[in-house]
């Protein structure tokens, strides 16, 4: 006997009513995308569970791509046996001694097919007392268990399992639309991104180059900080701007106070653009409130007076810690630190003004013409794909 199942629950998307197919449907295609690279191992579903049917292939690397599919609020290693109470508890014995540093353990019964016909009290005792009888050393514990043997009774077969491991929860990515991430290469961009995922949100990336000022090795940090960010989606389409002579005339015709603030409207501008041809609906920005002189309430309100579309901001209230914890434990942060600047790290004003007027930086604005400069900008971007696949060395596939 042998686990044959991953058995995938689901989490917040079980409050969706009837919508909630839509989910399901998306939550496989995704699923089954992320373990394609495992033969014969397939996902299907039945009312209410989703199941990955292993065929033989080892478990473990399987499980680690599932942890990583938004939508799933826990998993967990199956047996599937005939609706036979001696099969059920062959499996329940299995499952338990297959459990690791074991001393209690308790029989949960959940009977979905009401035709089997020992009633789920009566199945519990059963099953405990088969598990007692046959093991040394363990004991029931019905409050705290170290294992909990779970025996599903469905209509098709019983599933029976021993330990749940957490999933990433959330919905499943490309339930929520587009957004177009302003990705810079810190740390904070790349967790806004993974948080917006969370949400459903299917990701493109904005980045602003300048080179000389900015390194091809700069560019290079955020295609792997994309690629990285695909362990987490299918693929990410990262737009690379030409930022250098756009950002050279803003820090030579505005006011040095003010340079900041407007360069990030006119990226804001830009993205807006990349947005519409794209067909993307959002903008998301690593943004954390009271950060940086760009992020004060009134940078806000002056920066976001140029666009009409909705700014995801995941980071808002979070501090730089709770951002750094989570960089680490999605794979970002080492790249995240490499030393290799951005656009938004270069030109720095000595005093950057913390609480612009909005008034003032459209008087600014309006006294030199900066749309020839945006517009170069955007037929000048470079447009690349990040995938979560092995065979690419670079990581990335070409231009578009």
């Amino acid at each position: 006997m042998q686990y044959d199942h991953i058995l995938i629950r689901y989490g917040e998307m079980s409050l969706k009513g009837k919508n909630i197919k839509q989910f399901i449907i998306k939550l496989q295609e995704n699923l089954q995308q992320k373990i394609k690279e495992f033969p014969n191992v397939k996902v299907t579903r039945t009312q209410g569970r989703m199941f990955v049917l292993l065929n033989g292939h080892d478990p473990e690397p399987v499980m680690e791509k599932c942890k990583k599919v938004f939508g799933i609020q826990s998993l967990s290693l199956a047996i599937k046996v005939d609706n036979d109470i001696e099969q059920i508890k062959e499996a329940a014995l299995f499952a338990l001694q297959n459990a690791k540093d074991v001393k209690t353990f308790k029989v949960a019964v959940k009977r979905i097919n009401k035709n089997f016909p020992i009633h789920t009290n009566e199945l519990n005792q059963v099953l405990g007392a088969h598990l007692l009888t046959n093991t040394d050393g363990i004991t029931v514990d019905v409050h705290n268990p170290d294992v909990e043997v779970k025996v599903e009774i469905r209509l098709e077969a019983a599933y029976i399992t021993s330990k749940a491991v957490l999933g990433l929860g959330g919905l499943p990515v490309g339930t929520s639309g587009k957004s177009l991430l302003l990705l810079s290469g810190g740390i904070d961009s790349p967790v806004a991104g993974f948080l917006a995922m969370k949400r459903g949100v299917h990701l493109e990336a904005i980045h602003f180059h300048s080179p000389p000022y900015t390194s091809e090795r700069a560019k290079q940090k955020v295609i792997d900080l994309s690629k990285q960010l695909t362990k987490y989606a299918k693929s990410i389409k990262i737009h690379i701007v030409p930022f250098t002579k756009l950002q050279q005339e803003i820090f030579r015709e505005m006011p040095e106070s003010y340079a900041m603030t407007i360069m990030r409207r006119m990226m804001f501008r830009i993205a807006e653009q990349v947005s519409r041809n794209e067909s993307i609906l959002s903008l998301t920005t690593g943004e954390n409130l009271g950060q940086v002189a760009s992020q004060t309430m009134e940078s806000m309100h002056a920066i976001n007076n140029v666009t009409n579309y909705p700014i995801i901001r995941p980071l808002v209230a979070m501090d730089k810690q709770e951002v750094i914890d989570i960089s680490k434990q999605i794979g970002t942060y080492e790249t995240s630190i490499l030393p290799y600047e951005d656009c938004c790290t270069i030109f720095v004003p000595k005093a950057p003004k913390t609480k612009p007027r909005l008034d003032k930086v459209s008087y600014y604005e309006s006294t030199y013409d900066f749309t020839k400069s945006i517009e170069e900008a955007i037929a000048g971007i470079e447009t690349i794909v990040a995938h979560d696949r092995k065979d690419a060395d670079e990581g990335f596939s070409g231009l578009f």
